[in-house]
């Protein structure tokens, strides 16, 4: 079944719901979250958590599952080999970040909720 899915022309992926990227990219915003919050001071895991709460209201079949987990880890380990410690540029990178989920967070809502 994975390999038919990874087989799929682009054209059935094209079908996916408009929001996706959108999901996709605040996944990715929550992974990075999580790295830099933490790396300057932050304890706990509240954007881990956050990226659980994503993920239980779309309650994605495991391959999209698989795609949401890999925004999270690709948000997280972009700035692992960046930062060893918070500095000013890791503190304004946090600021966009949560200004960009925020955002993104509001668009999607406001578009594509009921």
């Amino acid at each position: 079944m994975a390999a038919a899915l990874a087989a799929s022309p682009p054209a059935a992926r094209a079908a996916e719901a408009p929001f996706e990227p959108g999901l996709m990219r605040l996944a990715e915003i929550l992974g990075s979250l999580h790295f830099l919050r933490n790396l300057c001071g932050e304890k706990g895991d509240q954007w881990r958590a956050e990226m659980e709460k994503l993920l239980v209201s779309e309650n994605p079949d495991p391959a999209r599952r698989a795609r949401f987990i890999a925004s999270f880890n690709r948000g997280y380990r972009s700035f692992g080999s960046t930062y060893t410690q918070c500095t000013p540029s890791a503190t304004e990178a946090i600021n966009r970040y949560m200004k960009e989920g925020e955002d993104l967070s509001r668009d999607i809502a406001s578009r594509y909720g009921n």
